[in-house]
């Protein structure tokens, strides 16, 4: 209801949709419903399972149906679509995320080293890292309870490994994180970090632990193996080139995946040389050339009247 007026104010010519949210969803429909095309970004990523993630398998289903004009990140998402009969103005352009991974690096850069080292003086980067996201809704309850017994027991048994984990707001995660993890001392819980020093702490990281789809990304494109704490994930281009894994949330599948990841070299090299699939940092630039060329001359708008549209 909030988008109806604003779009009725601005009267946009295209809507951008970005990813899976339930806003992504909404300013969808809602781009529908005034009759404006609809850009969806992070097209076509797919895990097959409506209730995993959940809700945003179905979010990039809805705005994916909606949508005119769909930018996919992978191959694989350009199939998912056609799997769907969604063939028309579809373009692989990689991934956004990347993009803004990028953007973040050149910001730290710009910054320095020292800044981030300061941020994080309690850590010692002698030792290994672990770095940990969780926020996954399908995951409240018993999941998140075998999650954070699985940290308990690694930190336990490997005294010299540091875990770090930057805790999400929702009390459905913080109360088992702070109930089973807080006061071990090579157990970091933190707040939320903002996107620079998250990026900067998973570059020093050796694995990373996560249930997040962007992280799935972002940490292949550092060299990072990721341990996925789904039993489905709508990434699969990184488990298919074998530098994710999935785990899910079960004890004992978690505690030796990491054993096997902090173990076994030779697994872990594996993983970490493993080529990321999702973009080289240039999606928006193609995006944008995409959409020029395909408005650089006069259209008739949806009002019937000529206009140039410019981006």
């Amino acid at each position: 209801m909030g988008l109806k007026d604003i779009l009725e104010k601005a009267d946009p010519d295209l809507i951008f949709v970005h990813g899976d949210t339930t806003s992504v969803m909404a300013g969808a429909l809602a781009g529908f419903y005034k009759q404006i095309s609809v850009a969806h970004l992070e097209a076509g990523l797919r895990s097959g399972n409506k209730y995993a993630p959940y809700p945003e398998e179905i979010n990039r289903i809805i705005a994916g149906h909606i949508a005119d004009y769909h930018f996919a990140p992978t191959n694989k998402a350009v199939e998912n679509l056609k799997n769907e009969g969604i063939t028309d103005k579809v373009y692989m352009v990689g991934n956004t995320v990347i993009d803004a991974l990028y953007l973040g690096l050149d910001i730290i850069k710009k910054q320095g080293d020292q800044k981030y080292k300061q941020f994080f003086s309690f850590l010692d980067f002698s030792h290994k890292i672990i770095l940990v996201t969780g926020h996954r809704r399908e995951s409240f309850g018993d999941g998140f309870e075998n999650i954070c017994k699985a940290i308990a027991y690694i930190a336990a048994e490997y005294k010299e490994i540091q875990f770090v984990y930057p805790i999400h707001f929702n009390p459905n995660i913080r109360e088992p994180v702070n109930r089973t993890l807080k006061g071990m001392k090579n157990i970091f819980l933190l707040e939320p970090l903002d996107y620079p020093y998250l990026i900067w702490l998973m570059g020093k990281s050796y694995f990373v632990l996560t249930d997040s789809g962007d992280i799935q990304e972002e940490a292949p494109a550092l060299g990072k193996p990721v341990l996925v704490m789904r039993d489905v994930t709508e990434r699969q281009e990184g488990v298919e080139a074998g530098i994710a894994k999935l785990v899910g949330t079960q004890f004992e599948s978690l505690v030796l995946s990491m054993k096997e990841l902090l173990d076994n070299h030779t697994v872990y090299l594996r993983m970490a040389n493993t080529i990321n699939s999702y973009g080289n940092g240039n999606a928006s630039k193609l995006i944008v050339k995409i959409l020029m060329s395909l408005f650089q001359n006069s259209q008739k708008d949806r009002k019937g009247k000529e206009t140039l549209i410019k981006l």
